[in-house]
């Protein structure tokens, strides 16, 4: 068919206008289909049925979760006529196991609709829609009038809807979500519009259940239950719907050791919150070992007539500072030093992303951690649905929970080189402290929780000391670790370290507590378990299994010397593979666990009764310049072990390098070639045990002698503020009594910043 030219061109400007009116490109999908075991469990007349809020159950409710209709339209365009076809709630819109699989993007909105028809309510009661969570700005419409609007991707949130329906006719719930992905400033985690390395699929809509409860006239919205063990209550607060005036309160504490504990209150509320203090006589602590669980019941009552009856449950425990008996300051567990070891836990799944297939599927995680000995888990920019904290609770597994990060991706980072904080715009920084509340409002009663984090590595950090007070005042109950990477700005409970691999630590505080927030990331590409062939990442990749134990027991080696000198805390990245990173102990899809559990127990139980103190032989220069003698003349056969000339070898503080870490004292500028360094120490007594502290910069090839003998060879190292911990052990019949030399020849690469400075310890 002939086309005149003129039309020709209309026609092609009118695709490119709408070409460039849309969002950004989809991003690459995975190669091939990659789904776990659990995927082929999940029926759309049964989508993850349990009850979605442990906390607070009530027997009559419904869920809404299974086969929605569904439509992409462009942002502006109204209500659609039709629709698209059908999506599998709640995964979302870009997930496998939506049925969907397609990219939504800031640019459209994503629409579902389903009909319902209004359950029996008695006199008095109330019809309450749920949403566990949906991403990111929804808006609810039943029969074509909007019921309300929520902005948030991570908390739940609920609309009484009962003047609204009507007994026996088909409703329309409509739901509208608009998601800006990484365009804009609002709390998003990891999802990016085009992922690659460390960044995910974005996820659009409905991500968590979907159901509807019957309530009384007045009933109980909330619980807050804060244990203390020091004075053997706990603290309760119950917020109802509305002031209750005259009512009775009855609070039942369910043991395994009869008689329960019941308290009764006969009281008039004025206001809708009922505060009270409950003993707890005798009472079991919760801990990993042994996660002691009280069922807790609430009932409210007018009279002798029922209104109202909750029931919940809580753990008595304390996550606090203390000091150990070798003066270091600790993360305490009910009042005792209490070493917590466990990976970075992202929660993304390569079938549901956001959405874990099925309830085993999200506990299965749990599991495979438990068997391979961690205690805790740092729950990575990302908030779950409740019943993973629910597991969390009942199989002994603490949690440092993360805000998730909000930030327009290439703005608002702040890097570790700069000493102020983002300018965050005020409708942002509003949006983020209201989601952040609402996240500790929402996860409040969990007694896994231990450490709120409010930021990651700068992403999106602002007002750091206000952000940090007002976490500790929303909730003293836990610590907080306000800059969990390398933007630390002196606040909070914890000081904070990312290393990789590392390990490493900073310098203990008396004030807080010293971590490694994040280190290891040593990856394995397995084939037939990955979401791209050939665009794979991690900070180490391995070809085998065998060269991943290998490395993975180098750093573990090393993590005992931090623990010599304070550590409270290590996590390792991370719990699985996601997408294109291939750092996980397990595949991206669960079948293979590529490391050996009693392997893992055994080193994990070696850190948690380990009680060993660092005995420095000689110093680094992170605690203060040391002076070395240096030259970048070949000393020829005077290397290594000769006596060197005093005349033609300079002096100089470490560290060596361009003195570019701002971490770090000034020391010598070496910036290219080769450099020999050389200093002394003395031992008056022999260690079994020998350590280094190495600062090891890009560009940097370190051959380190001691004694003459070669003791090292660190290859290329990473831009890093921090030490790395060498487990050297092996070469400790290397020292000497009296007099020992350590000398180290240092290469740069050409166009790197090299940098290095060495210290020398053991372990008592």
């Amino acid at each position: 068919m002939n086309i005149p030219y003129s039309i020709f061109f209309i026609l092609l400007t009118c695709l490119s206008l709408h070409i460039s009116a849309q969002d950004t490109p989809p991003p690459p999908r995975p190669e091939g289909n990659l789904k776990s075991r659990w995927a082929f469990e999940v029926s759309p007349k049964s989508v993850l049925p349990e009850h979605p809020r442990p906390q607070l159950v009530r027997p009559n409710w419904t869920n809404l979760n299974g086969k929605w209709n569904y439509a992409i339209r462009p942002v502006g365009e109204l209500k659609p006529r039709t629709f698209d076809g059908q999506i599998l709630v709640p995964f979302p819109a870009e997930s496998t196991l939506s049925g969907v699989k397609k990219w939504v993007g800031k640019d459209n909105n994503l629409w579902y609709e389903r009909s319902f028809k209004k359950p029996f309510l008695g006199v008095g009661e109330r019809l309450i829609l749920h949403f566990g969570a949906v991403d990111w700005h929804a808006t609810i419409f039943i029969d074509g009038t909007m019921v309300g609007e929520h902005k948030g991707g991570y908390d739940p949130f609920s609309f009484d809807i009962t003047e609204h329906v009507k007994r026996g006719k088909n409703h329309q719930l409509t739901v509208k979500v608009w998601d800006p992905v990484d365009s804009d400033h609002q709390a998003r985690g990891k999802q990016v519009s085009n992922p690659r390395g460390i960044w995910y699929t974005s996820v659009t809509g409905i991500w968590q259940t979907v159901w509807l409860e019957v309530v009384p006239d007045i009933y109980i919205k909330r619980l807050k239950v804060t244990p203390d063990i020091d004075q053997e209550i706990v603290h309760l607060e119950v917020h109802f719907s509305e002031a209750p005036g005259s009512c009775t309160i009855i609070t039942e504490i369910e043991t395994n050791r009869p008689p329960a504990s019941i308290s009764r209150r006969n009281t008039t509320l004025e206001t809708n919150v009922f505060r009270a203090e409950l003993n707890v006589r005798d009472f079991r602590l919760w801990s990993p070992k042994n996660p002691f669980l009280y069922d807790l019941t609430v009932r409210l009552k007018k009279g002798e007539k029922k209104l109202d009856e909750v029931s919940s449950y809580f753990g008595m425990r304390k996550i606090s500072l203390g000091t150990d008996d070798r003066g270091f300051t600790r993360l305490f567990l009910n009042n005792e030093p209490y070493f917590q070891f466990g990976p970075l836990d992202q929660g993304w799944w390569p079938d549901g992303l956001y959405t874990a297939p099925t309830d085993a599927a999200l506990k299965y995680d749990l599991e495979v951690l438990k068997d391979m000995g961690f205690n805790m888990l740092r729950k990575h920019v990302k908030v779950e649905p409740a019943r993973f904290y629910y597991h969390c609770d009942q199989m002994g597994m603490l949690v440092w929970q993360d805000m998730p990060s909000g930030f327009a991706l290439g703005q608002l980072r702040v890097r570790a080189d700069h000493a102020n904080d983002a300018d965050r715009p005020y409708e942002s920084a509003q949006q983020f402290e209201q989601e952040l509340m609402a996240m500790m409002d929402y996860l409040h009663n969990h007694p896994s929780i231990v450490v709120w984090v409010p930021f990651n590595e700068g992403w999106g950090q602002y007002d750091s000391q206000r952000i940090n007070a007002m976490v500790k005042a929303y909730d003293p109950s836990r610590l907080s670790n306000p800059t969990s990477g390398w933007t630390d700005r002196d606040v909070g409970d914890i000081y904070d370290t990312h290393l990789y691999p590392g390990p490493g630590m900073e310098i203990v505080s008396k004030d807080r507590a010293t971590v490694l927030g994040e280190f290891g990331g040593l990856g394995l590409p397995v084939a037939g378990h990955l979401w791209w062939q050939k665009r794979n990442w991690g900070y180490r990749t391995y070809k085998s299994q065998d060269e991943l134990y290998s490395n993975y027991k180098k750093i573990m080696g090393g993590l005992e010397g931090l623990l010599s000198m304070g550590l409270s805390a290590a996590i390792y990245t991370q719990t699985s593979d996601v997408e294109g990173e291939v750092n996980g102990l397990m595949t991206y899809d669960r079948e293979l666990v590529k490391f050996d559990p009693q392997m893992m127990r055994t080193f994990a139980s070696n850190l948690y009764s380990f009680e060993g103190k660092a005995q420095v032989w000689l110093p680094s220069s992170e605690y203060r310049p040391q002076l070395w003698r240096y030259t970048t003349e070949d000393p020829g056969s005077t290397w290594p072990g000769g006596r060197i000339d005093p005349m033609s070898w300079k002096s100089g503080n470490g560290p060596f390098g361009t003195g570019d870490n701002i971490a770090l004292p000034k020391g010598t500028i070496w910036n290219e070639g080769d450099i020999w360094i050389h200093q002394s120490f003395q031992l008056d007594q022999l260690p079994s045990d020998l350590r280094a502290m190495v600062y090891h910069g890009v560009g940097t090839k370190a051959e380190i002698f001691l004694n003459g003998r070669l003791l090292a060879t660190l290859e290329n190292g990473r831009r890093s503020r921090h030490y790395t911990h060498l487990d050297l052990s092996t070469h400790a019949n290397l020292l000497a009594n009296g007099q020992n030399v350590i000398e180290v020849k240092l290469s740069s690469e050409e166009g790197k910043k090299p940098s290095f400075d060495i210290g020398l310890y053991s372990i008592e």
